[in-house]
């Protein structure tokens, strides 16, 4: 189970015990990251490189799903011309729980390195603070559609957003990352 996650990051452990209750995959046998993000992950051998190119694709993801929505068709050679609004948005969430499969793993090891642990929960609480503001931005749009299926995608990655965010900010207490930790230096303490 995942012991240290529950310490760290502990609503995302229940988001993710309960994900069998939430919206299945539109294709779950469908890769959600593309063949350059997977090598770019594999070259990545330090937890906030390696964080830091999730969350490049995870942003990927809302950015292009929000265009996509908006009218905006995919241009020839896009990494993901031939993903749909809704495999985006599940992608996204797909790879959130990667994030924190990661993360999990570097709590467990003793030996890691616990600055840039820092450093990929700083990113993280970056990311889902921005994530948070385009996902309900991409329900709203899926309730004028009348969109069933995206706004049940769109619900479950708000959820584990929300998740995430309140996972890394309590764990940037533990592991500041470097703006966390010139924060709490000139602080009063009155």
């Amino acid at each position: 189970m995942l012991l240290n996650l529950r310490l760290i990051l502990p609503l995302t452990v229940v988001l993710l015990g309960s994900a069998a209750a939430l919206p299945a995959s539109p294709t779950p046998d469908k890769e959600f990251l593309t063949p350059q993000e997977i090598a770019k992950i594999q070259d990545a051998q330090e937890i906030d490189e390696r964080i830091k190119v999730y969350l490049e694709a995870a942003t990927l993801r809302l950015k292009t799903a929000e265009e996509r929505l908006g009218g905006k068709e995919a241009e020839a050679g896009d990494p993901l011309e031939f993903f749909s609004v809704e495999e985006m948005v599940d992608g996204y969430y797909r790879i959130v729980k990667s994030v924190m499969i990661n993360l999990d793993d570097v709590f467990q090891r003793r030996d890691s390195d616990k600055s840039r642990l820092g450093k990929a929960l700083k990113n993280l609480k970056d990311s889902t603070e921005w994530a948070g503001k385009a996902l309900l931005a991409l329900k709203k749009t899926a309730e004028d559609k009348r969109n069933e299926e995206l706004w049940n995608l769109v619900n479950q990655a708000i959820d584990i957003t929300s998740g995430a965010h309140e996972g890394a900010a309590f764990g940037l207490k533990k592991y500041p990352g470097p703006a966390e930790k010139s924060k709490g230096k000139g602080k009063d303490k009155g």
